[in-house]
């Protein structure tokens, strides 16, 4: 752990206190093993594990094509509205107790309407979910159709026409799943498309992939922030146009180690993007998978590479700032996290 002096030291208490907003979160990557265990009971479906602790050692992957080999079989379970409001309550729950106050989840629509499950069924699903989660938490959140990047275009396009009926239901669109060979350009045309109907864009770039990936998101994709990013800190030109153009990196940390990114935390490049002058966020990604929500992933990392207490408030005013919210909803969401720090 990097040295810092008492005065800037963040408590676990306070940044679980600090109010937070989620930017990068797969929904169905927030599926625990318990709660796949029961799914799979309620709708009589054989897993090909005995037990939870057998699918936690299944999560012993090595890159990120393994980690969606597991993603994509355990979605499976995934059959009702029901299934669908009870995994977003279940990561609610867990936001809010993590002092998550919104979030912006991503769902991949492909993975269920391609086993025959209705996109109305996962999207009624999860709204019911979001709205109870507003309802008892009092956390607020929006939704973001991701599209498969391994799949075509052409897939692309078919699944935004069957969002066609829910878009005040969506914020925004972006590019998840198997990133190298599957490059931002692939999908420019989708996504002006989705644009020209109002949501916004965003695209996975520089995870695995390369700079270029970047720059594609940003120049042919016109994405309007970036999710990981990492990759972007080895073109300077790449970094300083990312600073310049207040793009918003939505960063994993426990992610970025589980899957490899970094061979280990203490090397995660979060604390050298703050200090570029890059408005990172930090984000939980996958965590049932990954080994943390989203309280884990500001605690685990500013242990090991020593952020600051400063650090960990600009964080979090990113997270909003950065948000898809109003700028009304923003400056208020940016007030209390001012108020919270100058409090605590």
């Amino acid at each position: 752990m990097t040295d810092t002096s008492l005065s800037d030291f963040a408590s676990p208490e306070f940044v679980r206190g600090l109010p937070k907003a989620e930017l990068h979160m797969h929904i169905e990557g927030s599926l625990e093993p318990e709660l796949m265990f029961a799914l799979a009971q309620r709708n009589g479906i054989t897993l090909p594990y005995k037990s939870v602790e057998e699918i936690r050692a299944a999560y012993e992957f090595s890159n990120l094509q393994d980690f969606l080999d597991i993603y994509y079989q355990g979605a499976g379970v995934l059959i009702t509205e029901a299934d669908f409001k009870d995994l977003a309550l279940a990561y609610f729950q867990r936001l809010a107790a993590d002092g998550g106050t919104h979030a912006e989840i991503f769902f991949d629509p492909q993975t269920h309407t391609d086993r025959g499950i209705a996109f109305d069924t996962v999207i009624k699903g999860l709204m019911a979910g979001m709205e109870e989660a507003e309802k008892t938490l009092g956390v607020t959140s929006k939704l973001i159709l991701c599209f498969l990047r391994h799949l075509s275009e052409e897939a692309a396009f078919e699944t935004l026409e069957q969002a066609k009926p829910w878009l005040s239901s969506l914020a925004g669109v972006g590019l998840d799943s198997s990133e190298v060979g599957h490059p931002p350009a692939k999908f420019a045309r989708v996504m002006q498309a989705a644009r020209d109907l109002g949501l916004k864009v965003v695209a996975h770039a520089g995870e695995e992939g390369p700079p270029a990936y970047v720059w594609e998101a940003i120049d042919l994709v016109k994405v309007d922030r970036i999710d990981h990013g990492n990759r972007a800190l080895e073109d300077e030109a790449l970094t300083a146009r990312l600073v310049k153009d207040g793009t918003t990196l939505t960063v994993c940390p426990l992610s970025n180690l589980k899957l490899c990114g970094v061979p280990s935390l203490d090397v995660h490049p979060l604390k050298r993007m703050l200090s570029l002058g890059l408005k990172a966020t930090v984000n939980s990604d996958d965590p049932a998978y990954f080994g943390g929500y989203l309280l884990e992933n500001y605690l685990a990392t500013a242990d090991a590479v020593g952020l600051t207490r400063a650090e960990i408030v600009t964080l979090a005013k990113n997270s909003f700032t950065g948000s898809f919210l109003s700028e009304a909803e923003k400056a208020e969401r940016v007030a209390k996290v001012e108020a919270y720090a100058a409090a605590n």
